[in-house]
């Protein structure tokens, strides 16, 4: 890897970049079961029949996704303690969770939203028909049909956020990225460290897109009504072969 890169240096660095493994991880699994949890309400307001709350709750959903995820740290860091009325401090972890969470939450939110869109209109009136209530209509009729064909895009977004969950150590989160820059800044030696970080994001993201790829690919097998189709006609083919005498009747 050239003179620069020493190797004895790599693996001193190794344990100690470690250590934030799991600060980097946790970290990604609650900020992707906030914005999974947090999708739901951005759905809940946009379904209001209301002609003043939608477009306000769709334009604030606009501005959390046109506006970084960075900013957003810092904004809920240093600048939501000074907010007036609301005036809060977080520790750096909670921050991360809400300003990350939040703003892929939007996101999520939408991949809720094209699911449940996907649902038959059938399976609406049929859940009228049946005299459901609000909250059985959703439980056991709308989300087990519209959830199970938006996790590949979910699965996406949860190795995007993986991803992203870094930039939480520019506020003090201890996870591999800040673990790297500390024994770099106490070292003097940059390379190794960061060198590492790359190898486990690398380790841990390209299995887990593999793995997602697979699923979508299974998922799309499974709710493709046209694949659907051609399956149940290749099945009635060999009985239409049949000759009358071996038919049951």
């Amino acid at each position: 890897m050239g003179d620069n890169f020493r190797w004895e240096t790599f693996f001193d660095a190794l344990p100690i970049v470690l250590q934030g493994l799991g600060v980097t991880v946790g970290l990604t699994f609650a900020c992707f079961g906030f914005a999974l949890l947090f999708g739901f309400v951005w759905i809940f307001f946009r379904r209001i029949p209301n002609k003043l709350i939608v477009p306000i709750v769709t334009w604030v959903m606009e501005f959390i996704r046109s506006t970084p995820p960075l900013v957003q740290l810092f904004f809920v860091y240093y600048a939501l303690p000074v907010v007036p009325v609301i005036g809060v401090t977080l520790e750096p972890f909670t921050c991360a969770i809400l300003a990350i969470g939040i703003h892929y939450s939007t996101y999520i939110g939408e991949i809720y939203r094209s699911g449940i869109e996907s649902v038959d209109k059938g399976q609406w009136e049929a859940s009228i028909a049946l005299n459901f209530s609000t909250m059985d209509k959703w439980r056991r009729i709308i989300l087990p049909q519209a959830i199970p064909p938006t996790i590949p895009m979910l699965g996406n977004y949860f190795i995007i956020m993986f991803k992203e969950v870094p930039l939480a150590s520019i506020i003090g989160v201890t996870g591999i990225l800040a673990m790297a820059n500390s024994y770099g800044a106490l070292n003097f030696a940059y390379l190794e460290p960061l060198t590492i970080v790359g190898i486990i994001f690398l380790l841990l993201s390209y299995p887990s897109s593999i793995l997602i790829k697979k699923l979508e690919v299974k998922m799309n097998t499974r709710f493709d009504k046209n694949a659907l189709l051609e399956k149940a006609k290749k099945k009635s083919i060999p009985d239409m072969n049949l000759k009358e005498s071996d038919r049951i009747v």
